[in-house]
Parts: C-alpha cells; structure tokens; sequence
C-alpha cells in the first residue's frame, strides 16, 4: 500500500488547492471520494465473485469424488449380493429332500411395488414414533402421544360432540 502520512498528506492539499482553486475543490473532493468509493466496491464484488467461483468448483469437485465412490460401493455391493444369491442358490439346489415340501416357494418377483411403498410408509411412521425426542415412559406418564396420527384424525378427535346448550353470548 501507498504510505501517506500527515505530511505527504498536507502536502498534496496545499498543492490541490492552488492547482485547482477554492471554488472547486469541495467539488473536486467529493468526486474523488465517490470514486474512491466505487473503486473499493467494485474490487469487493470482484473478489467475493471469484470466491464464489472457486468454491463453487471445488464443491462441483467434491460432488463427482462423492459419485464415483458411491458408483464404485454400489458396485461392489451388488457384485457381492449377486455371488451370495448365487452361493444361495447353489446350496439350495444341490441338497435334495426325502419328501416334497409341502409349501410352495415365493419369488422375490411376486412383490409389488405397492407392497413395498406401503411397508416403506409403515417403517417410516414406526420409526418417527420410536426415535421422537421424548421417551416412551414419559408419554405413558403425561399422557403424550404413543402413536404418529393424521391430522384429519387429530382434528376429528378434539372436535366438539353433539348439541351444547353453551353459548358464546
């Protein structure tokens, strides 16, 4: 940076005012300083910009590191189910039974999708009651919630009953 002390600064006023002149120099000033001014914004904008761009690419570096992992165990564990199933299936056709079985096997292709966005719903559900912030014993004690309930069900449970004679009047 420029080292401008009390002098150097004195200095270029003096000679300001008489290049210049009196009538023109708070004129003079006032641009200089918006100017100034500008200048330090504009550099501010321009170093918060490549800021931006330079986190913005080592995030965008992040993210293809973190998708090539998880691409490559995703592979790995899909290699590793296929020889277990495979494994499984070895075993399971080289024993041989005395007797037929009396049930027929089911194949995991018979599942529906419904099936299994419904078990998924019910999951979900369990575990939000199980993991909530506050302990099952408390809720039995203060008469919490035990149970995860719509709120078609919750308004429908604090509705008024039949006829009241009560009157807001």
């Amino acid at each position: 940076m420029i080292d401008l002390g009390l002098t150097k600064l004195a200095v270029i006023g003096v000679v300001a005012l008489v290049v210049i002149g009196p009538e023109k120099l708070p004129k003079v000033a006032r641009m200089a300083g918006t100017l100034y001014g500008r200048a330090q914004r504009y550099l501010h904008e321009v170093k918060t910009e490549v800021s931006r761009e330079i986190e913005l690419e080592e995030l965008r570096n992040l993210k293809k590191e973190v998708q090539d992992a998880a691409q490559n165990i995703k592979s790995d564990v899909e290699n590793s189910i296929s020889q277990n199933m495979a494994e499984v299936e070895n075993a399971f056709s080289d024993s041989t039974y005395d007797s037929t079985p009396s049930y027929e096997p089911v194949s995991f292709g018979q599942v529906t999708t419904e099936d299994l966005s419904r078990k998924a719903r019910e999951f979900r559900r369990k575990k939000l009651v199980r993991n909530s912030a506050i302990p099952n014993w408390y809720k039995q004690r203060h008469g919490g919630k035990l149970h995860v309930t719509s709120g078609a069900a919750r308004v429908a449970r604090f509705r008024p009953r039949g006829p009241t004679n009560s009157s807001f009047f």
